[in-house]
């Protein structure tokens, strides 16, 4: 074998890194198709109204607002301040169903908690599916009358659209 000389020892070196380079990139895409096709991760519910409750209410009440928005957009494609809007108003007390945001996706029956009927929870104003629940002003009232004034406005105003001082004055005249 003749000497090698520094010329084609750059050579060798080059032909070896490019080599080196497409072994690494296959074994790379390799494993970022494997998680392609898993998702990256298993999803918390399928993909049902009571799945997507459950999933946003649950995660909001564990302090994980931003995963509850992502979970919901990624089963709604609500826009970001939609999602956030919905999942501040369950982090305040009321059911997601009632928000004018997820009015397209309110299930035909009402969506309640699997432990309601434990907690008596069902018939609280706010709670279980507005759809086939009382109208905004009975509502109003309950959370009034329960000393929740504040999310009575709250609640106001997401269904309406109204801004804060037409809303307080609205609950205020029930």
């Amino acid at each position: 074998m003749p000497n090698l000389g520094p010329i084609e020892l750059l050579i060798l070196a080059v032909l070896l890194a490019v080599v080196l380079v497409i072994i690494v990139g296959a074994v790379m895409a390799v494993r970022k198709a494997g998680r392609a096709v898993s998702g990256g991760r298993a999803p918390l519910m399928p993909p049902t109204p009571q799945g997507l409750y459950e999933t946003v209410t649950r995660l909001t009440r564990q302090g994980q607002k931003i995963q509850a928005i992502k979970e919901l957009r990624q089963y709604t494609g609500l826009g970001l301040k939609e999602a956030k809007t919905v999942v501040d108003a369950v982090a305040s007390g009321h059911d997601m169903w009632s928000h004018p945001a997820m009015a397209r996706f309110r299930p035909a029956h009402p969506v309640v908690p699997p432990n309601a009927a434990a907690t008596g929870a069902a018939g609280a104003p706010g709670d279980g599916g507005a759809a086939a629940g009382p109208d905004l002003a009975t509502r109003v009232r309950g959370l009034k009358a329960a000393g929740r004034a504040e999310q009575a406005v709250y609640l106001v105003r997401g269904e309406t659209g109204m801004g804060e001082r037409e809303a307080e004055l609205f609950v205020d005249t029930l």
